[in-house]
């Protein structure tokens, strides 16, 4: 009976269709599909690499030879990136695992008394996290999702986590965007934006303009009406067990049963200060000298230390950090596929063909747009801000100079196209998944719709801004 209740849990109740809205209904049908045909984000990986190289092979002249040979020198070129991601997201959740953080967590998790009300702080709280760094937003949604489903005993875990998901996509429209960082970098060896007009491009012409600007202010306002909308009835909900929640959680760090030297070094706050002190001198003179910059090492490093700062004891971050690298499995099982793909795209010169087929038919424009499109596509095959770039990037610039568009719209319009895209691509879900105990399949119904709206909203104001 139980069986039968779960995997009729996302289908429309007999006779409830007067009271399902549109929006409700084809959430579940977006939502009945993904439980039905999409498979685990590793497989979806190694799919997505035999259609890639089934495509190189096609269109462009490469040999298998030559394919095979992109895609193994691919998987080890990426590795640096993936792991740099997987200590941006340990040392993300440990720092959100700080008693302190967790007790401002907790509090704004008590805000939610209805399912609706709780999405939407979820999704509030990912989309300004994720718009100050991508990797702090993912883990603040995450947990304030788990904790919200410890609370509410009428609440879709599923569709909470999802609404956090959401969120994601203010990550390439905030301070944290790869693309807008490059772009601003003097010297930088992936700044096709310099290296094709002379010039850097400042924040000022990618995050803070009207055409990123606007729509990122629509998107918080429109997403929470959609999150009240698609909303599972309480007949369609997917509860989880809070205790369950409960038991996953990190365990305190075990006490010594008596004071030896191990103990006390240990549980010395003298080490924890010492270590702080040491980051803050590095920092401090950098800071003083060229101003406050964030990168993907600095932000690792932050988050470190803040981290250390805030659990204070070192063993109590040992244990935190130990628990947060269970997280971290999925980036280091996929991301190497990534790289073998990203390294097929590149060496076969089929990236360019799917470039230069949108270049054919655009104009200064319109080439923003078409560069967001191809943008959209090309995520799906590289879902990484920096890999990413580094494909579309040298194909779009020259071709901005050539149009006579913005350039630094058009480095824009690509970042924007990874950020909505992600909402289809499962790979960036993978750590908010890990935290929540989720599989793809739990939110990717709901991200549909987000990802038409984001669509819609961002493809807009490059149309009408350009």
């Amino acid at each position: 009976m139980a069986q039968d209740q779960a995997s009729n849990a996302l289908r429309p109740p007999v006779g409830a269709t007067s009271r399902t809205s549109p929006l409700q209904y084809v959430t579940q049908l977006s939502v009945r599909y993904a439980e039905r045909y999409i498979p685990d984000p590793f497989l979806y990986a190694v799919i997505l690499t035999f259609v890639v190289a089934a495509g190189a092979f096609i269109w462009t002249p490469s040999s298998p030879v030559k394919i095979i040979t992109s895609w193994y020198g691919g998987i080890w070129t990426i590795l640096t990136f993936a792991m740099q991601m997987a200590l941006v997201l340990a040392t993300g959740v440990t720092l959100a695992d700080a008693p302190i953080i967790k007790r401002l967590l907790a509090k704004l998790a008590g805000l939610a008394t209805t399912q609706t009300t709780a999405a939407v702080i979820v999704f509030l709280a990912a989309a300004i996290g994720s718009w100050l760094n991508w990797g702090f937003g993912l883990v603040v949604g995450a947990l304030i999702a788990r904790e919200i489903a410890k609370r509410l005993r009428e609440v879709d875990f599923g569709f909470l986590v999802a609404a956090a998901y959401m969120g994601f996509m203010t990550w390439c429209s905030g301070l944290s965007s790869s693309i807008a960082l490059i772009t601003a970098t003097h010297g930088n060896a992936l700044n096709f934006v310099e290296k094709f007009t002379g010039q850097t491009a400042g924040l000022d012409q990618t995050i803070f303009t009207a055409y990123n600007l606007v729509p990122l202010v629509l998107l918080v306002i429109l997403i929470p009406f959609c999150l009240r909308f698609m909303a599972p009835a309480p007949k369609d909900m997917k509860k989880v067990d809070p205790q369950r929640l409960r038991e996953s959680e990190t365990p305190p760090a075990p006490e010594a049963a008596e004071r030896t030297f191990a103990s006390v070094i240990n549980n010395s706050w003298l080490v924890t200060v010492l270590l702080v002190a040491m980051g803050v001198f590095y920092e401090w003179p950098t800071i003083t000298t060229t101003g406050f910059s964030l990168d993907v090492n600095a932000f690792i490093f932050n988050a470190a230390t803040l981290g250390l700062l805030l659990h204070w004891r070192p063993v109590h971050y040992v244990h935190s950090f130990m628990a947060s690298a269970k997280t971290v499995g999925g980036i280091l099982l996929q991301f190497p596929l990534y790289g073998g793909i990203m390294g097929i795209i590149t060496a076969t010169g089929l990236a360019t063909l799917l470039a230069e087929g949108f270049v054919a038919f655009s104009t200064a424009g319109t080439l923003p747009f078409w560069s967001y499109i191809c943008s959209n596509i090309i995520t799906f095959f590289v879902p990484s801000g920096g890999g990413h770039w580094a494909v579309q990037g040298p194909f779009m610039l020259p071709a901005a100079v050539k149009l006579g568009a913005h350039p630094a719209m058009v480095a824009q319009a690509i970042a924007l196209g990874e950020q909505t895209a992600n909402m289809l691509q499962p790979f960036w879900a993978l750590p908010i998944l890990a935290i929540a105990g989720l599989g793809i399949k739990d939110i990717m119904g709901y991200c549909m719709i987000a990802f038409v709206v984001g669509v819609c909203l961002f493809g807009g104001s490059l149309l009408i801004f350009a």
